[in-house]
């Protein structure tokens, strides 16, 4: 029974897959998550609902996984030779215009999980807690090197500060997120909080 389910999934070629990707998310910042149906992505990726479902289960699992298609690589695949030129880097792998796009469905789909447990579940397995692990490994690497004490109390809170300077940003300077923004605030806040010294 799950050798037949499997070979069911992998009826959609990855070209295909990533085609229905980028159509859930340009819906996503269209309409929002709670308009979203399967319906409208069946519409509009000309689709079968049935294939949806058996392909993804349903809505929460197919936006988290069109949201994780959307990013540009793992986390811990980057690997300057420092924790400055490592946390640089993820920040201008992507543009300010889609960093203000992702900034705008990001806080869409966090609006949504407050009351959406299935959404909330997903984000949790198939996000957070994958790049909570390639973070890790990136700090790791910098205990490793000796740029972070192994005992430094900030290293559990990296992913907070992260998350907290993007999502911030709109919030209180009323202006999304940008490279120069988040590398200034990597340099005068992440970095100091862990003990790197900045050049």
């Amino acid at each position: 029974m799950a050798e037949v389910a499997a070979a069911r999934r992998t009826r959609i070629t990855p070209e295909r897959e990533a085609e229905l990707y980028e159509a859930v998310l340009d819906l996503l910042r269209e309409v929002g998550y709670d308009t979203l149906t399967m319906d409208a992505v069946a519409a509009r990726t000309r689709s079968s609902k049935a294939t949806l479902y058996r392909q993804w289960g349903g809505k929460a699992d197919l936006v988290v996984k069109a949201i994780r298609h959307g990013k540009p690589g793992s986390i811990d695949a980057i690997d300057t030779g420092s924790l400055r030129g490592d946390l640089h880097t993820l920040v201008t792998r992507e543009d300010d215009c889609v960093m203000e796009q992702n900034s705008a469905l990001m806080r869409g789909v966090a609006m949504a999980m407050h009351h959406n447990a299935d959404l909330r579940q997903a984000f949790r397995e198939q996000l957070i807690e994958p790049e909570m692990a390639e973070f890790q490994r990136v700090l790791q690497r910098a205990i490793e090197r000796g740029e972070i004490r192994p005992d430094c109390p900030a290293l559990e809170f990296l992913v907070h500060m992260l998350i907290g300077g993007f999502a911030t940003r709109a919030l209180i300077d009323d202006q999304p997120p940008t490279q120069a923004f988040l590398t200034s605030y990597i340099d005068a806040v992440v970095l100091p909080a862990l003990g790197v010294p900045i050049p």
